[in-house]
């Protein structure tokens, strides 16, 4: 042992790595997650230097899910999308997703249209090469602090749909939930497309629960599930029925979160 530690000190420590990684969890978690961020920051560049003779573009969204795609065979992740159909639309829509874990990035590509352009928390914006490559690529950055703000960009982003043929990508629960539910909806996206008059395409993503959790520090390889369900139509609706809306599109994704996760009776894990 000592001899192999004196004479092939780099064999030693991969030897050891390995061990790790099979034996501790914990230790596989930090891994990939580690691998997860530096892959995020390293192809940003690549998109970043493809992007800047476009300039800023929502055509530029493409390079950004190509530079994601190959992580799910990297991690093991077999993803499966159903209700495709319900995409096959040229006309404006907002696409509204539950939110997860910083996962739904890499997995929200396998479905992510062309010039569909995700509305992001400002932070991401100094996020260094992979903030950077997010605003080359279109996406719209809201400060969640500052309200009326965030209400003139999204009013800006609703004259912009049909004008520039664009649809959007929101998460309403505003944040990241690690609950194995859904959080209340914000109104923000579906004011967004009352004011717009289009339609509201909703997307669930199963529990990351099989093989991903940050509390318990553990990562494998597992299965995702993204359900793409039919669009709901806004036309005719004014801005006292965005409660009502809000409500009535996120039952439903919740029960099609249970349903595809597994879950029964609003069990969470």
């Amino acid at each position: 042992m000592e001899l192999l530690l004196l004479d092939y000190p780099f064999t030693f420590l991969f030897i050891a790595f390995l061990v790790l990684y099979q034996v501790k969890p914990a230790f596989r978690y930090f891994c990939k997650m580690t691998f997860y961020k530096l892959w995020l920051f390293t192809l940003s560049i690549l998109v970043i230097l493809v992007s800047i003779p476009r300039g800023r573009s929502a055509d530029n969204v493409k390079f950004l899910r190509m530079s994601l795609l190959p992580l799910k065979y990297i991690f093991g992740l077999k993803i499966v999308v159903k209700g495709k159909e319900n995409l096959r639309t040229k006309k404006p829509f907002v696409l509204v997703l539950n939110h997860q874990t910083s996962l739904d990035i890499m997995v929200m590509m396998e479905i992510l249209p062309n010039r569909c352009v995700p509305i992001a928390k400002r932070e991401i914006l100094y996020m260094g090469p992979f903030g950077l490559a997010c605003w080359l690529s279109g996406l719209i950055f809201i400060d969640r602090k500052k309200k009326e703000e965030s209400i003139a960009i999204l009013t800006e982003v609703a004259h912009s749909l049909h004008k520039e043929n664009l649809c959007v990508l929101i998460f309403p629960e505003g944040t990241r939930n690690h609950g194995g539910s859904m959080l209340p909806f914000k109104r923000g996206a579906f004011q967004l497309a009352v004011k717009a008059q289009v339609p509201i395409i909703p997307v669930v993503i199963s529990s990351y629960y099989s093989f991903y959790n940050q509390k318990e520090k553990r990562f494998t390889t597992g299965k995702s599930i993204i359900q793409i369900m039919p669009e709901v139509q806004t036309i005719g609706l004014g801005p006292a029925d965005v409660p009502k809306l809000t409500e009535q599109v996120r039952d439903s994704m919740l029960t099609t979160y249970q349903r595809i996760s597994g879950l029964t009776n609003g069990a969470s894990h």
